[in-house]
């Protein structure tokens, strides 16, 4: 009985081992793609106002121009906020300048708004870029890259504005605006 048992075991045995094992298919694993994304720069940065300058260097000086034909100082500005920030300042530079929060000339940033007194009754706007560099739109050259040190705009540079939120400072300022117009009217009407 037992040889009955021994051989009985050994065909179990054997039997097992001659069916076959299920296949077990080991897929290699999916590559992983990594899209690897470019740092994104401030929007007020040099390289951004540097491609913003080569896109409208050559544009020439135009009272009350908002195009590539012809822009004024405060119509650059306009339209560069507004390209690089997606935000709408005024289109004056009166009505620029008593937006944001003065900054002192050794405190500026990439973006500030940097202002200029030319003549007795005539200002200048342009953006500043860092390294004591603005980029704005000439009377005489149109739009382009100046210093702040340059032997003209030096005893020119009037004061610089930072504008954080520009919608907040544009709705804030509405008031503001009205009493600067008033007071420049009434200044105006005393010196005649």
């Amino acid at each position: 009985m037992i040889k009955k048992l021994s051989v009985i075991s050994l065909a179990i045995l054997l039997s097992a081992c001659a069916s076959q094992a299920p296949k077990v298919v080991v897929q290699p694993p999916k590559p992983v793609i990594v899209v690897k994304e470019e740092p994104k720069l401030p929007k007020w940065s040099e390289p951004n106002l540097l491609a913003y300058h080569d896109d409208w260097s050559g544009t020439p000086y135009r009272l009350g121009g908002m195009s590539k034909n012809g822009v004024d100082c405060s119509g650059f500005v306009y339209l560069a906020y507004l390209d690089i920030v997606g935000q709408k300042l005024p289109r004056t530079v009166n009505a620029q300048r008593i937006l944001g929060k003065e900054v002192p000339r050794n405190e500026l940033e990439i973006g500030d708004l940097v202002f200029f007194k030319t003549t007795k009754t005539a200002r200048h706007v342009g953006i500043y870029m860092g390294d004591s560099k603005f980029l704005h739109a000439s009377t005489k050259k149109g739009v382009k890259i100046s210093s702040l040190d340059n032997v003209y705009w030096k005893p020119r540079y009037w004061f610089a504005k930072r504008l954080k939120s520009p919608q907040q400072s544009v709705e804030s300022s509405i008031a503001a605006l009205i009493e600067n117009a008033e007071v420049e009217q009434q200044g105006m009407l005393a010196a005649n």
